[in-house]
């Protein structure tokens, strides 16, 4: 299992507690400084079930300068949002725990880090 984290915010935190304490073994990334490629980025999309814009941080101030609010959100457009995202990671909404069965979480909730906790 692998969980993307951003140090400073305090949802990663709590969720390496959760991982801790289940006694999960996992890999930590810190994807500001190791961002995913846009290969990476697609296939984990692909196990969320997920779009771009679906794992975007909107509020960041760089989302702000792209003006990503005002971009358009069809297939055209997934390929612009991935760049944007690969190069921009601090867009990407954290954490995010890939398990080794395939689920893969958004895990901002006590409840999504538990969905991918063994047994």
């Amino acid at each position: 299992m692998e969980i993307w984290v951003n140090p400073a915010c305090s949802k990663c935190r709590s969720a390496v507690s959760m991982l801790d304490e289940a006694g999960a073994e996992y890999t930590v990334r810190k994807y500001l400084e190791e961002p995913p490629t846009a290969k990476e980025l697609k296939a984990v999309l692909k196990r969320l079930g997920l779009e771009p814009w679906d794992i975007t941080r909107t509020t960041e101030a760089v989302a702000k300068e792209l003006e990503l609010k005002t971009w358009g959100r069809t297939p055209a457009d997934r390929d612009r949002w991935i760049e944007a995202l690969v190069t921009h990671p601090k867009l990407i909404q954290r954490p995010i725990i890939t398990a080794d069965d395939g689920t893969t979480v958004v895990a901002r909730t006590p409840e999504a880090v538990r969905s991918v906790l063994p047994g």
